[in-house]
């Protein structure tokens, strides 16, 4: 019995975890969660979005039984529409999860019918190869989330899948304490446990606990209210569109995101009382204190309806001095500078900027330390192995483990470990890493797309043209463009002027065996023309070299 995190073990989002069972190096395979991460400007400029690596999974296809998704986030589903065709097994979900996995393979054309298939909760099970797999209903910050319980003839395996202990959030399953205890009677062999806020000191709040905080805001606000998390919380939307209701205020929704969950939770049955809402056409026409705007952006994603309101107008609709903003959500850590460049956009037009420093207006969806060493307590596992956390989480949540006097084993993206045994092992590290999705392609993370990027990013690009005869020799002066440098350097005069004359006295110089050789030519006019930048303005460009030969 074999447990190999892809992804999501060593970082927050990716989630990518594989389970086998067989003989050593034959096992069948599941895997657990398909998610994306998201790129940003200083390490991955110009990506879309970051997925797992699964070339080790694909050269196994043939021996993999399902993919199942244990809930919406897009962490944990958003990569099925990307990489299924290379997989192409089935995915099983409940049925709100499913529902969004089958959009995601509409946006690629995959219409099949049998390729998602909706799983009701425990204690139904799907049996697939050595496997017998149930989802485990648990309370999350978007509905009908769930744990897996993994059964083999080696034993029981549950997967906690993101989860919070919490018996009234609004929307979804509450906590049930009791099936998750019968879970365990005849005995946990690992517990795979999140590990996001094992640094929080504090119980986790249900997320029923704000709304009258929210709907108290919406009272006292004076002009219109905009408040914006994440789309995929339809308990948090239900109670920002309730409260906003009871304070007389009209909903308006903006965002494909956001409408698209919404439609989604409708559909399954999950929200049979999310108030009626209204156009933006229609709010432009209505008094300002009679509305609220519920908008896509909460993690300041430069084109969401949040950045499209703070740079001007959207759809008609614009901000004004005392107008307040709610952001009921958590800034996800490595967003905060589009996150505040947005609040300072919205501060310049006079708006109120509401955050979650007061905990007032927002709650986690992952179980605080408190919550963990309960589940730990609830399951008494052999073993606690830690993931959906950065390094520092897996490694403290190891310590949590063994100060409930549990075992706990440390495993990051690549590491397998054998579960076979009483004694958890590593059995072997397989290669990890990272794909793009740059536009419609997809690269991967070594393949230099990414590093050249940055690279011209931070020096700046040459073009150096030059044109040789019949003979060889060179045919007028080589000539230069630039991009991203300055016009003019430490000489006082232009750039491109100065690199043109250092490269045309080379030539002069050149002796015609240089000329001939084309390689050794290349690489000279790029030695010149990056030593000249880095003495004229300290930088040294990337450099394209273009020789063309008159026949």
């Amino acid at each position: 019995m074999i447990y190999l995190p892809l992804g999501g073990a060593g970082e927050i989002g990716m989630n990518c975890y594989v389970y086998g069972y067989g003989a050593p190096g034959r096992e069948r395979l599941i895997v657990v969660d398909l998610g994306v991460t998201f790129p940003d400007m200083d390490t991955t400029p110009g990506v879309d979005l970051i997925l797992p690596d699964i070339a080790w999974l694909a050269e196994r296809r043939d021996r993999i039984e399902g993919i199942f998704i244990t809930h919406a986030h897009e962490d944990h589903v958003g990569a099925v529409g990307h990489l299924h065709s290379r997989l192409d097994v089935p995915i099983y979900a409940r049925a709100f999860t499913a529902n969004i996995a089958r959009r995601k393979l509409e946006e690629y054309g995959i219409v099949d019918p049998a390729a998602v298939r909706t799983v009701s909760a425990w204690p139904e099970t799907v049996s697939l190869g050595p496997f017998e797999v149930g989802f485990l209903p648990v309370s999350h910050s978007i509905p009908e989330s769930a744990g897996m319980v993994i059964d083999t003839a080696a034993g029981r395996v549950v997967h906690t899948g993101d989860f919070k202990i919490d018996v009234t959030p609004v929307v979804g399953d509450p906590f049930d304490r009791a099936m998750w205890a019968s879970v365990a009677e005849g005995g946990v062999k690992a517990l795979v446990c999140d590990s996001t806020n094992v640094f929080s000191p504090h119980e986790g709040r249900s997320e029923l606990s704000i709304g009258p905080e929210i709907e108290t805001l919406m009272r006292s606000a004076t002009g219109m209210v905009v408040a914006t998390t994440f789309a995929s919380n339809i308990a948090r939307l239900k109670t920002l569109a309730q409260a906003a209701t009871r304070a007389g205020r009209s909903v308006c929704l903006l965002g494909r995101a956001m409408r698209r969950m919404v439609e989604a939770a409708v559909e399954t049955g999950l929200l049979t009382d999310f108030p009626h809402t209204v156009a933006p056409e229609d709010a432009v026409q209505m008094p300002r204190e009679n509305v609220m705007l519920l908008v896509t952006g909460s993690q300041g994603e430069r084109r969401a309806a949040s950045a499209q309101l703070a740079n001007g107008k959207y759809l008609g609709l614009q901000l004004k001095e005392g107008d307040t903003f709610l952001f009921s959500s958590k800034t996800i850590p490595g967003n905060e500078r589009g996150v505040i460049r947005i609040m300072n956009m919205l501060s310049e037009k006079g708006v109120d900027i509401i955050d979650d420093s007061s905990g007032r207006y927002h709650v986690s969806g992952h179980a605080n330390r408190p919550d963990l060493a309960a589940m730990h307590a609830l399951m008494r596992p052999d073993t606690v192995v830690p993931m959906h956390g950065e390094h520092r989480h897996l490694r403290e949540h190891v310590k949590l483990a063994e100060e409930g006097g549990f075992s706990g084993i440390l495993a990051v993206n690549g590491t397998m470990v054998d579960l076979t045994d009483g004694t958890p092992r590593v059995a072997e590290f397989v290669e990890t890493g990272r794909t793009y999705l740059d536009g419609s392609t997809q690269v991967g993370a070594l393949d230099g797309v990414v590093r050249d990027r940055i690279r011209m990013a931070l020096n700046g690009h040459v073009v150096v043209t030059l044109i040789l005869d019949e003979e060889g020799d060179p045919l007028g002066e080589p000539w230069c463009e630039v991009m991203g440098l300055p016009e003019t350097g430490a000489s006082r005069a232009p750039l491109v002027e100065v690199l043109e004359s250092d490269l045309n006295q080379f030539l002069m110089r050149a002796s015609k065996k240089t000329l001939a050789n084309e390689d050794a030519l290349e690489k000279e006019l790029r030695t010149i023309t990056r030593r000249t930048s880095q003495s004229e303005i300290g930088k040294k460009p990337e450099v394209t070299v273009v020789i063309s030969r008159l026949a």
